[in-house]
C-alpha cells in the first residue's frame, strides 16, 4: 500500500498484520515429514483433551481450535493427535520476530504466532507496505520453512480483517479508499473483536452488516454497548485509530463461549467449561504467564451475568491446579433457577515476561 492522501497533517498509517498459517501444526508437519500431507491436530487424544491447533488437511473435516478432542476424532477417523511442544513453537516465534524487527520496532505481538507492524516509517525505507509484507513472509518461509499470510490496511482492524482474506499462505490489501466499502458488506459475526454474544445482540437489535452498524448514531451504540461503543461506530466507517504498541502492560487472558441450547446442570456445564480452561492454559504455557486469580463468568439466559473469583498466594502450578480451582467455582452456582448461555473463564494477577504484551482484547472463540 503506497500513500494516500489523509484527513490529516500526519502520513497515511501503514499497518501489516502478519498470521502464520496453522502454526502448531505446521512446524509438527515439517518437522516430522509422514504427518505432511495428513490431518493432524496438536493436543491431546485422551477423552478430556481439546484440540490447541488443526493443519489445514484437519480443518476440512470441520476440526479447529479448541474443539474437544473425542468432538475432533469422530469427524475426522483418520485424525493424527501430536503433544504440543511449546518449547520449539517459541523458538520459531522468536525467528520470526526478528524478521520482524529488521523493517520497524513498533511490534505488537498479539500471540506466538501473529503479530502488528507499522512500517509507516520503516527501517528499510521502503514505500510500498504490500512489497514489505511480502519480504517478510519470504525471510520467514526461507528461515523457518513455514507459510504465513499478511493483511495490509491503514489501521489494525482492517489490517487484521485482510489476513484471513487470501489464507493460506496469500496476503491481500485493503485500502484507504475501500475500507469504508469493504465493512459495509461484511457481517458483524466477521468483525474481528466481536464475539458471538455481542453478534447475537447486534443480529437481536437489527445490525447483521457493517452497514447496519453504521446506521445507527454514536449514542445508540453508547446505550446498548458501553465502552465499546466508540469503536464500533469508528469501525463501521473503516476508521480505527488504535496504535501499534510493543509495550503494553497485560492485565487478564481470558476465554468464553455462548452455548446453541442453555445449559441447566453441572455435567454439561463443566464440559463447556474444560475447553476454556485448556484455552487460557496453553497460551500462558506457551507466553511463560501466571496467575493468582481466575474469575469465572456465567451469562444467563436473561442476560444477566455473575461472576465468582479465586485468588491464590502463589501462582496456579499446574493446570490440575487451575481445573479444580475453577471447578469448584461452577459447582457453587448450582442448582441454577435459569439457562446458562454463556460461560467464561478469565486469569489475572499476571506475572512472567509475556505479561508485558497484551493483545487488544481476550482471547474469544466459539
Amino acid at each position: 500500500m503506497s500513500d494516500a492522501p489523509h484527513d490529516t497533517a500526519n502520513r497515511q498509517r501503514k499497518v501489516i498484520h502478519i498470521d502464520m498459517d496453522a502454526f502448531y501444526a505446521s512446524v509438527e508437519q515439517r518437522d516430522d515429514p509422514d504427518l505432511r500431507g495428513k490431518p493432524v491436530a496438536v493436543g491431546g487424544s485422551e477423552a478430556r483433551g481439546v484440540v490447541a491447533a488443526a493443519s489445514y488437511e484437519a480443518r476440512k473435516f470441520g476440526v479447529h481450535s479448541a474443539m474437544p478432542s473425542i468432538t475432533a476424532k469422530r469427524k475426522c477417523p483418520d485424525l493424527i493427535f501430536v503433544r504440543p511442544r511449546f518449547d520449539v513453537y517459541k523458538a520459531v516465534s522468536q525467528q520470526i520476530r526478528e524478521i520482524f524487527a529488521e523493517y520497524t520496532p513498533l511490534i505488537e505481538p498479539l500471540s506466538l504466532d501473529e503479530a502488528y507492524l507499522d512500517v509507516t516509517e520503516n527501517l528499510k525505507g521502503m514505500d510500498i507496505a504490500t512489497e514489505i509484507a511480502l519480504e517478510i513472509r519470504a525471510k520467514i518461509k526461507a528461515a523457518t520453512g513455514l507459510n504465513a499470510s499478511a493483511g495490509i490496511s491503514y489501521n489494525k482492524f482492517l489490517a487484521k480483517m485482510a489476513s484471513d482474506l487470501n489464507k493460506p499462505n496469500g496476503q491481500a490489501v485493503i485500502t484507504p479508499k475501500n475500507g469504508p466499502v469493504f465493512v459495509e458488506a461484511l457481517p458483524v459475526k466477521k468483525f474481528h473483536g466481536v464475539g458471538p454474544a455481542t453478534a447475537e445482540k447486534m443480529n437481536r437489535l437489527g445490525i447483521e452488516t457493517g452497514a447496519d452498524l453504521k446506521a445507527r448514531s454514536l449514542e445508540f451504540l453508547i446505550d446498548h454497548f458501553g465502552k465499546s461503543g466508540p469503536y464500533f461506530h469508528g469501525i463501521a466507517r473503516g476508521i480505527d485509530d488504535r496504535q501499534v504498541k510493543p509495550n503494553r502492560v497485560r492485565k487478564s487472558v481470558g476465554a468464553e463461549d455462548t452455548f446453541k441450547v442453555d445449559i441447566h446442570s453441572f455435567d454439561p456445564a463443566w464440559e463447556g467449561m474444560r475447553p476454556l480452561i485448556e484455552k487460557v492454559w496453553t497460551y500462558c504455557d506457551a507466553n511463560e504467564i501466571s496467575a493468582k486469580t481466575v474469575t469465572l463468568k456465567v451469562k444467563y439466559d436473561n442476560f444477566t451475568q455473575i461472576t465468582r473469583s479465586k485468588t491464590t498466594a502463589m501462582p496456579f502450578g499446574s493446570y490440575a491446579v487451575l481445573e479444580d480451582a475453577v471447578n469448584s467455582l461452577l459447582r457453587t452456582i448450582f442448582p441454577v433457577s435459569r439457562g446458562i448461555r454463556l460461560l467464561g473463564v478469565t486469569l489475572s494477577s499476571l506475572e512472567g515476561k509475556a505479561a508485558e504484551r497484551e493483545p487488544p482484547q481476550l482471547l474469544l472463540f466459539t
